[in-house]
């Protein structure tokens, strides 16, 4: 029951990702957006509020709380981290997938996903460190002290090797301590056009972030 419990969302979380963005590269236009999609936009900007999440009665119950973009979709992720698979799919430095929000209702190709450790009195920076050491193929690795709201924060930029398209995409993920343990917020995407364009996104949930 539970390795098919895990299956089902690990299939949302983790695996679906790859046959979903196989089937809009398909959709993608040669002029580099995706149908329907949304032109890049400069880091620093934050996007339209929608709903937010993290709190009591969200999507997603979490130990802090943040605004998303409008439209974007959150789905709590249940990993046993115990199982191989959950292992292999939902675990990453140490910190284990708790949430997924989708970019596709908003028009972009990609995920903010929310991933949560244990308790511990590790800094904001080496929880990203221990996350990049299981990234297979980071390079060009760039880590910053910054602010999530009113907490102290790290951030990481760096650049992986698309399994699915073959080229070089941008991502970036920042870490917070809190009193049930670090929260880390990461934003892929498709490849590097699509990263760019949810930007803004992902500047919202940093600066609305908040202790749930």
């Amino acid at each position: 029951m539970v390795a098919a419990a895990l299956l089902a969302t690990l299939v949302l979380a983790g695996c679906s990702s790859a046959s979903q963005d196989a089937g809009a590269v398909a959709e993608k236009p040669t002029g580099g957006k995706p149908a329907g999609g949304k032109p890049s936009q400069k880091a620093g900007r934050t996007a339209a509020k929608g709903r937010t999440v993290g709190g009591s009665g969200s999507a997603c119950p979490l130990p802090v709380t943040f605004d998303l973009a409008a439209s974007w979709k959150p789905k709590a992720v249940d990993v046993d981290p115990d199982s191989e698979l959950g292992a292999a799919l939902g675990v990453q430095g140490q910190v284990t997938m708790v949430c997924e929000i989708d970019a596709k209702p908003a028009g972009n190709i990609g995920y903010l996903r929310v991933w949560q450790g244990k308790k511990s009195d590790r800094s904001p920076r080496q929880v990203l460190e221990a996350f990049i050491a299981d990234e297979d193929g980071a390079v060009k690795v760039t880590y910053t002290e910054t602010r999530a709201g009113d907490l102290a924060a790290a951030e990481v930029g760096y650049t992986v090797r698309s399994k699915l398209l073959d080229e070089l995409k941008k991502e970036r993920a920042f870490a917070v301590a809190t009193p049930d343990g670090p929260v880390v917020i990461h934003l892929g995407g498709m490849d590097s056009e699509e990263h760019e364009a949810m930007l803004p996104a992902y500047e919202l949930a940093r600066k609305s972030l908040r202790l749930g």
